[in-house]
């Protein structure tokens, strides 16, 4: 946790609002991962926050990476710098896997080169894949209960079940080689059960494609969803390991590669916004802040991640319950409708943090507003 006269210094110096990165924090979580998981290679979902310097952090210390978008690709790609050309082209089969399973057929053109890990879940997207990227290896999503996450995904993304070693088998008719299975119990899941069922719903779709006759199966990801410690509802990640372990141990051989996409867990925490206070009024009996950064910006997870992120002020003083407005003039930039804040004058400082996944990635400049401008600390 960044200190807040760490914080108020860096406002100083820079301006607000402010998007601070802490790179020791980003390799703790990292590090946490790997002990609890020690089984599984930790693929950063970069859509989480595509910043570069948190790619080549992650990269330092061992992370691969997912990516959904051409432009995510190019950036894991172009800065990793003390990697020779030639080595970087070798290392993309090993560090990224391209886990969009719908694309479009200039992506797969583009990636084809490559000869890249892509997920699928349909018929059509094999015909796509067998024209425009035939040197892929293809990993088949399938669809696993999403119950209790934060962000459901099993409505737009997974083959189901019952179809999943007839598309296998579809893949391997036109030429194709499926690696492996892949699927996501939807982000923030805070529901463990989750990872037991569709770790079991895994296990028997291997054993089905091994007795039809498909055996060139040797990988599993496990995708993302794990969640960050936004509050004290949220159980320990050991103790979600410990499930995952179990069940992976029970059900597959060490010789089948263990995949995940990480993305909420190791960047969540690892920032802070810094934001000043730019209007003040009271309405219908409740103080009203108006603040430089909004649902536009940095607090988008509002909106689009379903994410409520707490305000704190650097003032000390008596709270009281306030509303927190962003500084468009939408009524929708609304950061909060009750927050305990103390009395604030204009240009205090107030800041959020647990809020690096999907919050700076999101930003826009809506009304003319730039997103906040990004500080890195404790980078080596």
């Amino acid at each position: 946790m960044i200190r807040k006269s760490t914080l108020k210094k860096l406002a100083k110096e820079h301006g607000t609002p402010l998007f601070v990165v802490d790179h020791e924090q980003l390799r703790r979580n990292y590090a946490e991962f790997k002990k609890y998981l020690p089984r599984v290679q930790a693929y950063y979902a970069v859509k989480a926050n595509a910043l570069p310097e948190i790619v080549k952090t992650l990269f330092d210390v061992g992370a691969s990476f997912d990516v959904a978008s051409m432009p995510e690709f190019r950036i894991v790609h172009e800065n990793i710098k003390h990697m020779r050309d030639r080595d970087r082209q070798d290392w993309i089969w090993d560090k990224i896997i391209y886990a969009n399973p719908i694309k479009a057929t200039e992506t797969l053109e583009e990636l084809d080169p490559y000869k890249p890990l892509v997920t699928y879940d349909n018929y059509e997207e094999i015909k796509k894949i067998k024209k425009h990227a035939p040197h892929a290896g293809l990993a088949l999503r399938i669809k696993v209960p999403n119950t209790g996450a934060m962000v459901e995904l099993s409505s737009k993304f997974g083959a189901p079940p019952g179809e999943a070693v007839d598309l296998i088998l579809a893949a391997e008719e036109a030429g194709l080689m499926v690696e492996g299975l892949s699927f996501h119990v939807g982000s923030q899941t805070t529901n463990f059960e989750n990872y037991v069922q569709a770790i079991n719903l895994a296990a028997n779709i291997f054993k089905e494609a091994d007795e039809r006759g498909y055996k060139r199966m040797f990988l599993l990801d496990i995708g993302g969803g794990f969640p960050a410690p936004y509050d004290a509802n949220v159980q320990p990640f050991r103790v979600l390991a410990k499930k995952i372990n179990a069940e992976l141990t029970r059900l597959f051989p060490r010789e089948i590669q263990i995949l995940a996409e990480p993305g909420r867990f190791l960047v969540a925490t690892a920032c802070t916004l810094v934001a000043k206070v730019i209007g003040k009024a009271d309405r219908d009996g409740k103080r009203c802040y108006y603040i430089n950064d909004g649902v536009y910006h940095t607090f988008s997870g509002v909106i689009f991640d379903h994410c409520k992120y707490r305000l704190k002020a650097l003032k000390e003083g008596p709270t009281r319950i306030c509303a927190v407005f962003g500084p468009t003039c939408d009524a929708l930039d609304t950061v909060s409708l009750a927050e305990e804040l103390p009395d604030l004058d204009l240009d205090d400082l107030v800041y959020s943090k647990n809020i690096g996944a999907y919050s700076h990635a999101s930003s826009t400049y809506f009304n003319g507003f730039p997103p906040a401008q990004v500080v890195h600390v404790n980078q080596t």
